[in-house]
C-alpha cells in the first residue's frame, strides 16, 4: 500500500503547465473525452479505491452492460493509462483490472464534480 502512496504523491509534485483559457478548455476538452461513454464512469466506480476486479466480476457489477461493451470501454480506459490489465498465466485464465496511480488521482477531480453538481440543488432552491 505505500508504494502506491508514494507513486501518487509523486504524481500530485508535477510542474503545473501554465494556460491560457483557449488551452485550458482544450485539455479539459480532451479528458472529458477520454471519461466519455455510457460506462466508463460505472467502472472507474468499481475500481477506485485499490478494487481489483476480474473481468467477470466487473461483468455482473455493472448492469446491463454487454461483454462486448465492456470489453471495448476497458481497451479503451487501458489504452487511454488509466486502467492496468494484469493477465495471470494460469489454466482456465484469469484476468483482472485495477486502477493505475494516474487513474486513481481521477477519484477527487470526479467527487469535487460530485460536490459542484450538488451545489447547483442549493442555488436552485
Amino acid at each position: 500500500m505505500s508504494s502506491t502512496h508514494q507513486e501518487v504523491s509523486a504524481l500530485r509534485e508535477v510542474e503545473r503547465k501554465a494556460y491560457t483559457p483557449l488551452s485550458a478548455a482544450i485539455d479539459v476538452e480532451a479528458c472529458f473525452s477520454m471519461l466519455e461513454g455510457r460506462w466508463k464512469l460505472v467502472i472507474l466506480f468499481h475500481l477506485f479505491g485499490g478494487q481489483i476486479q476480474r473481468f467477470s466480476d466487473l461483468e455482473r457489477r455493472v448492469t446491463g452492460i454487454s461483454q462486448k461493451m465492456l470489453a471495448q470501454q476497458l481497451r479503451q480506459l487501458e489504452a487511454d493509462g488509466i486502467v492496468e490489465r494484469t493477465v495471470h498465466q494460469q489454466i482456465p485464465p484469469k484476468v483482472d483490472y485495477r486502477m493505475t496511480p494516474w487513474g486513481q488521482e481521477l477519484c477527487p477531480a470526479l467527487d469535487a464534480l460530485l460536490k459542484w453538481t450538488e451545489l447547483r440543488g442549493s442555488h436552485i432552491a
